[in-house]
C-alpha cells in the first residue's frame, strides 16, 4: 500500500492538480537560538497576540510574518539589497515550534521559489538560519533531500512542482516555480529562534540583463516562529491501540504533500492532520472479512468534541464506501466526488482563538449536532465511519485558521493527555494491500506505555486515550 489512499486528499482527485507520491518521517534539520512559545487553551476563545504586530489578532490572521516589501522589518532583522532572480515565499502562517512525542519541536511550513529570470536556475541548497545570526543553521536541505527520484519515502524529493508533483531534478525552468517543503525540529523551545531566514544558494541569473546562469546566493523572506500557541484540545477519540497515521511532518505521505492553490494562495490545509485508525491488542486493524467495515476494530467509534464550541458546518448522508477501493480510483465513484463529498460526512466546529477542528469521513446517520449547535469538551458528536475519498474506516482530524475546510491553513495543536506507546513501522504500511492487512505492532512499540501532556502524536505513533 505504497499511496495511504483513505487519506483525504481535497480536490486534488477533482482537479488532477497532483500527482501520488509516498514517503515516510524522520527527524532532519539542526538546532540554534531562542524562543518562548506559550500553550494556549481551546476552551477561552480571546484573541491571542500575533508575532511581530504587538496587538492581537486571532490564530487564523494571515498576518506578514516580516518578510514582505510592505511591512517593516522585526526589530533586529536586515535584509540585503540584492537581485534575487529566484524568488522566496513563505505560503504558511507565522507559526511555532510545537511538541511531539518524540521530545523534540517541531516546524513545518512550505515554500514557493519562483524563477523570474529568462534563463534556468539550479537549486543547489537550502539553508534555514536564525534571522537575527544569519551565521547560525537552523537545517539545511540539499542533494537527495530536494530530489530523489529513487525514494520511495523519507527525508527525500521536498522540492516539487507546483501544487506537489514529483520533479526528476534541480532546475526551475524560466518564469516557473517550485514549491519546496521544509521542515525541522529542536532539542529543546530554548533552542528556537524567534524569527528564520532563509539562505538560498542556485546557479540562475545574476542580474536583470539576460545572460549565462552563475552560481549565486542570498539570505532573504524572514518567517516568524514566534507566533502564540499551540492550542490545546482533548482527543477526539477513546481506547486503547490508536495510530497517528499520515501525521506530521516530513514529505511524501499525503497529508504533507497535498498543498493546494486555493483563494491565490498555496494553502497546506492538512500539514498537521492526522488520520486516526485502531487496531486490536495484536496490531491488526480488521478482523475477520475484510471486505466488511464492520470487521474494522475502529469502525463505528464515537467521535468526541474536542473543545467548547459551536458547530458551523456538517455534512451527512454519504454512503460508506467498501473496504480496500479507493473511490477516486474508481471509474464509478470518481466522477461522483465533488469539493462537497471529497472528506464525505464531517463536522466543522470552532474551539476558540479562532480556530476550527475538523472531523471528517464520518458514519452515515450518526452525527448528532448540526450547524448552529453548541458542544461540550468529551461530548459525543458522531462516529467513525469511511465515507467520501477514502478506502477504510478512520477518522481524519485537524485544526485550522479559519472555517473553510479547503481554503483554511493548517495549524498545530496539542492533546492535553494521552498514552504513547511507540511507533509502527512506515516501511511496514507503505508495503501492505488496501485493506491494511497484518500484524503492526513491532519493535518500536514500548511495553509500558508512557503518560504524555500537551504533545502532539507525530507520524505512526501509537498512542491510548484512556477514559
Amino acid at each position: 500500500m505504497r499511496r495511504l489512499g483513505f487519506v483525504i486528499v481535497v480536490l486534488l482527485l477533482l482537479a488532477a492538480c497532483t500527482s501520488p507520491s509516498s514517503s515516510s518521517p524522520s527527524p532532519s534539520g539542526t538546532t540554534s537560538a531562542s524562543s518562548t512559545s506559550g500553550t494556549t487553551s481551546a476552551s477561552s476563545a480571546s484573541p491571542v497576540p500575533s508575532a511581530g504586530t504587538g496587538g492581537t489578532t486571532p490564530v487564523n490572521s494571515g498576518a506578514n510574518s516580516g518578510g514582505s516589501p510592505f511591512e517593516p522589518l522585526p526589530p533586529g532583522i536586515t535584509v540585503k539589497d540584492a537581485y534575487t532572480s529566484v524568488m522566496v515565499q513563505v505560503t504558511n502562517p507565522p507559526t511555532f515550534p510545537f511538541p511531539g512525542t518524540d521530545g523534540r519541536y517541531h516546524v513545518a511550513y512550505n515554500l514557493v521559489l519562483q524563477n523570474a529570470s529568462p534563463v534556468p536556475a539550479t537549486i543547489r541548497r537550502l539553508e534555514v538560519v536564525d534571522a537575527t545570526d544569519t551565521t547560525r543553521v537552523v537545517a539545511s536541505f540539499a542533494g537527495t533531500q530536494l530530489v530523489d527520484p529513487s525514494c520511495g519515502f523519507g527525508d527525500c524529493n521536498r522540492l516539487r512542482a507546483l501544487p506537489s508533483a514529483l520533479v526528476t531534478n534541480a532546475v526551475i525552468p524560466p518564469q516557473q516555480a517550485r514549491v519546496l517543503f521544509v521542515d525541522f525540529a529542536f532539542a529543546t523551545l530554548e533552542a528556537a529562534p524567534k524569527y528564520v531566514m532563509h539562505h538560498l544558494f542556485i546557479v540562475g541569473a545574476p542580474s536583470p540583463v539576460p545572460g549565462k546562469p552563475v552560481p549565486l546566493d542570498y539570505t532573504v523572506t524572514p518567517y516568524s516562529l514566534s507566533a502564540s500557541g499551540p492550542i490545546t484540545i482533548s482527543p477526539p477519540l477513546r481506547g486503547n491501540n490508536w495510530v497517528a497515521l499520515n501525521g506530521c511532518c516530513e514529505p511524501g505521505w499525503p497529508h504533507r504533500s497535498t498543498p493546494l492553490p486555493l483563494n491565490g494562495n498555496l494553502v497546506a490545509g492538512q500539514l498537521f492532520a492526522i488520520d486516526w485508525k485502531r487496531t486490536n491488542d495484536k496490531g491488526e486493524f480488521y478482523t475477520g472479512d475484510k471486505h466488511r467495515n464492520e470487521s474494522y476494530v475502529d469502525y463505528g467509534s464515537p467521535i468526541l468534541a474536542v473543545a467548547d464550541g459551536v458547530v458551523t458546518a456538517t455534512l451527512d448522508g454519504e454512503e460508506a464506501n467498501a473496504p480496500g477501493v479507493l473511490p477516486a480510483d474508481s471509474p464509478v465513484l470518481g466522477p461522483k466526488l465533488t469539493v462537497q463529498n471529497v472528506d464525505g460526512n464531517h463536522i466543522v466546529q470552532t474551539i476558540g482563538h479562532g480556530a476550527y477542528a475538523f472531523y471528517a469521513h464520518l458514519l452515515k446517520g450518526s452525527l448528532l449536532v448540526k450547524a448552529g449547535d453548541a458542544v461540550h469538551k468529551g461530548q459525543v458528536i458522531a462516529r467513525l465511519g469511511n465515507t467520501g475519498n477514502a478506502n477504510a474506516s478512520h477518522l481524519h482530524f485537524h485544526v485550522m485558521n479559519g472555517p473553510s475546510v479547503l481554503g483554511s491553513s493548517g495549524i498545530p495543536y496539542v492533546l492535553d493527555s494521552f498514552q504513547y506507546q511507540g511507533q509502527i513501522s512506515p516501511k511496514q504500511l507503505a508495503a501492505s494491500d488496501d485493506f491494511l492487512t497484518g500484524a503492526f505492532f513491532g519493535p518500536g512499540r514500548l511495553a509500558t506505555p508512557q503518560p504524555r501532556t500537551d504533545q502532539l502524536p507525530t507520524a505512526w505513533a501509537i498512542v491510548n486515550f484512556p477514559g
